[in-house]
């Protein structure tokens, strides 16, 4: 976390926070830029991107998730954080419209279907997302003279996993 460090003020407004999450205590959320789509980084979000499920006529909730495949394994890592007005939802070949079709809890990544997904229809979603961290240090070393030298704090985050 303290990589993006530029000034004092930057320091300062760190340690705000911090402190103001206990340190160690309180989880947030957080942008990994490495990892924030639902695609690609360099692609935009399209409502193709995740496979979620198949539709059975009776579900109407479905999680976002995020599929990594690398040869033949894969892991389908739940998705609990995705970004306020970015989530984007298909059935089959159709993309739908949030607040009419389906509605998006953006603390849980839970999607609600206004009418469950008929049997046998591919459910998709694109997304960007958040990860829910924590800090993973009890305090933030820093030192004016460092960091006036160029030296940034080491701020280690640790995702909070359910």
């Amino acid at each position: 976390a303290g990589l993006g460090m530029r000034s004092i003020d930057d320091v300062q407004a760190l340690t705000a926070f911090f402190e103001a999450r206990y340190g160690q205590m309180y989880g947030f959320r957080w942008k990994d830029w490495a990892d924030f789509k639902s695609c690609r980084s360099s692609e935009g979000v399209a409502f193709e991107d995740q496979m979620l499920g198949v539709g059975d006529g009776l579900r109407n909730d479905y999680q976002l998730v995020k599929t990594y495949r690398s040869g033949g394994h894969s892991y389908a890592r739940p998705v609990t954080k995705p970004v306020e007005g970015t989530v984007r939802v298909g059935i089959a070949q159709d993309e739908l419209q949030e607040g009419v079709d389906y509605e998006v809890d953006t603390s849980t990544g839970m999607i609600r279907f206004a009418h469950a997904p008929d049997p046998d229809m591919p459910v998709s979603a694109g997304y960007e997302f958040d990860v829910p961290v924590r800090f993973d240090t009890d305090r933030i070393l820093v030192s004016v003279a460092s960091f006036q030298a160029g030296q940034v704090p080491n701020v280690p985050v640790i995702e909070v996993r359910i």
